[in-house]
């Protein structure tokens, strides 16, 4: 069984409830001890930037800053769609804690390597 786990994330503000799951099914996987990599394109991209997820809250939930920081400091790695980052002329020295702007070949190498991938 691969010890590696992706989650794929193409939601932010405009489906928060995809946003939030999403972080919440990564927290569960470094939680248990995978190697966990959030995978953030399309609008998801706009979650790499700090201060942009402070107003999410599904209820229920965890708010979704809670849940990224929480994330990140578990130790999973957060990479960004390099393209769709620079489509919405975001700002690459704002990037929340365990980001990096990546091109799909990185993607790519984790996943080739062994890995379960979910998309929201």
């Amino acid at each position: 069984m691969a010890n590696r786990f992706c989650v794929s994330l193409t939601h932010a503000k405009d489906n928060p409830d995809k946003a939030t799951v999403g972080f919440v099914i990564a927290n569960a996987a470094v939680g248990s001890g995978k190697e966990t990599l959030v995978f953030l394109s399309v609008e998801g991209v706009r979650l790499a930037q700090k201060g942009y997820a402070d107003d999410v809250r599904e209820e229920g939930f965890t708010p979704l800053r809670e849940l990224i920081e929480n994330f990140a400091k578990a130790g999973g790695t957060i990479f960004v769609c390099s393209p769709c980052f620079k489509k919405r002329k975001l700002d690459e020295h704002n990037l929340v804690a365990s980001a990096a702007i990546v091109g799909g070949a990185k993607l790519v190498e984790f996943l080739s390597e062994g890995s379960t991938c979910v998309s929201y």
